[in-house]
């Protein structure tokens, strides 16, 4: 039944049983009308109101859920459907809006996976400039600043070229820096947790915070693909750690779970309060879709922010995976501290 005929058909009934009432009943209208007789009217009335309201409540509450749920959705929290019942055109137009949102996730997701991808790529192509271009010619200004240093009788001048060279040091450790953070070939290397304990080991060394580290020994097999999620995470976090929480201790933990790993990042900073989400959280959410991960971020125990990633192990040999291989992440090291 369409929702015109449902409609008109509570109506209907209403409308009726109050004709039914009206021939029946030893009702009169005199004129001009009594008081009682307008007693009655005005009782009918509003028993009639009453009851078309709460049929028309009953027949149009999926169109108010689908409507709250329409103003809610969000792509980056998938899942969230409305439940069809019976037939005729409220369920199909449920059952239509369900598939969109299917189809929406879908295509949110594959959009994604390509911006991602492309992104990683252009990180890649720029940290191997900064080291093959820019890295190389600030070595070679190293090593004419130490040669004019070493030649010239002036020691005010052999001064003056020693603090260049110090300055020329400390931006090329810098662009390497930058070049480890775009490109992690520690990751690629060596595995998940000894890019995470070198991260924490940079993070600390350049923002001054205490980072303390928990890695549980004996992780499962991780891909390449899910391993970056989870560096990229680690880093986005201790990145939003320093810059918004005013922290001076982080927490992190890359643990096993039922079928995968959790990655955990705490701060004992002033928490999210009423702060909206930003580029960095929602480009989070989308990297943990893509390897079917879920993303938590709240308050806390003790206060501050608590991040928590989990994400599934990598499919076994012989099972479908995701065309990136698999490779056991390093040994873990243990709990230990970076200051």
């Amino acid at each position: 039944m369409s929702l015109f005929w449902r409609i008109f058909g509570l109506n209907a009934v209403v409308l009726g049983t109050a004709t039914a009432l009206l021939l029946w009943a030893p009702v009169t209208v005199s004129v001009p009308v009594l008081l009682t007789e307008a007693a009655v009217l005005l009782g009918g009335l509003a028993v009639m109101l009453v009851a078309n309201a709460a049929l028309l409540r009953v027949g149009l509450a999926p169109l108010e859920r689908l409507t709250r749920l329409m103003t809610t959705v969000d792509l980056l929290r998938p899942g969230r459907r409305l439940p069809v019942t019976g037939q005729g055109g409220v369920a199909e137009l449920i059952r239509t809006f369900n598939d969109m949102l299917d189809r929406l996730e879908a295509e949110r997701a594959a959009g994604s996976a390509r911006v991602l991808s492309a992104q990683e790529a252009e990180r890649r192509r720029i940290a191997q400039e900064l080291h093959d271009e820019v890295g190389q010619s600030m070595t070679a200004v190293l090593l004419e600043l130490k040669r004019a240093a070493d030649r010239t009788p002036d020691e005010e001048l052999r001064a003056d070229l020693r603090h260049a060279q110090e300055t020329t040091r400390e931006s090329l450790d810098e662009v390497r820096r930058l070049a480890r953070r775009l490109r992690p070939g520690v990751l690629e290397d060596l595995g998940l947790v000894s890019a995470l304990t070198a991260l924490a080991g940079d993070f600390a060394t350049h923002t001054g915070l205490v980072v303390r580290r928990r890695f549980d020994p004996g992780l499962p097999p991780l891909d390449r693909e899910r391993e970056l999620v989870l560096y990229r995470v680690a880093q986005e976090s201790l990145t939003n750690a320093a810059r918004h929480s005013g922290a001076a201790l982080v927490e992190l933990r890359l643990c096993r779970a039922a079928g995968g790993v959790v990655l955990e990042v705490r701060d004992d900073g002033r928490g999210l309060g009423a702060a909206r989400e930003g580029a960095g959280i929602r480009g989070m959410r989308e990297r943990a879709l893509l390897v079917g991960g879920a993303l938590d971020i709240g308050p806390a125990p003790d206060g501050g922010t608590a991040v928590r990633l989990s994400v599934p192990a990598a499919a076994s040999p012989g099972e479908p995976g995701d065309g990136f291989g698999v490779r056991p992440s390093a040994p873990a090291a243990g709990t230990g501290a970076a200051t």
